[in-house]
C-alpha cells in the first residue's frame, strides 16, 4: 500500500513522524511490532519544508570515523547544500524508527521527491 505525504509548508518533525508511523504500520488496526510491513511512503515537495533560519544555522549533524580527531560536524544549511533536503528528511525518519533488523527494510520503502 502506498501513502503520499505533501511536505509543502510543514515542519520537518511533523512530516518525519507521520512517515515513521506509517512505515512502522501503526496506522493499521492489526499492528504487530515484530512483523514486516508492506507500506511505502512517498514524500513530495521536500524542498518546500518550513524550516526556521535559526535552525538552519544551529542544528548540527555529527559523524565519527573512529579515529582520534575524526569527529565531523555539519550544519543543516551545509547539509542541504551538499546532499539536499532528502538527506535531512531521511535522517529524521531514521532516528524515529526502532534500531532493529526491520529498520533497513523500512528505510528502503521511503521515497523522497524534491
Amino acid at each position: 500500500m502506498n501513502y503520499t505525504i505533501d511536505a509543502e509548508n510543514k515542519r520537518l518533525g511533523r512530516v518525519a513522524s507521520e512517515a515513521a508511523k506509517i512505515l512502522l504500520g501503526k496506522n493499521e488496526a492489526d499492528f504487530e511490532k515484530h512483523v514486516k510491513q508492506k507500506f511505502s511512503v512517498e514524500i513530495l515537495n521536500a524542498s518546500k519544508l518550513s524550516i526556521d533560519e535559526k535552525k538552519l544555522e544551529q542544528k548540527e549533524y555529527l559523524r565519527y570515523s573512529g579515529y582520534p580527531g575524526g569527529q565531523k560536524r555539519r550544519t543543516m544549511s551545509n547539509m542541504i547544500e551538499k546532499k539536499g533536503y532528502s538527506e535531512i528528511i531521511r535522517k529524521a525518519v531514521k532516528g524515529m524508527l526502532p534500531d532493529n533488523k526491520h529498520r533497513p527494510h523500512m528505510m528502503k520503502r521511503l521515497k523522497i521527491v524534491d
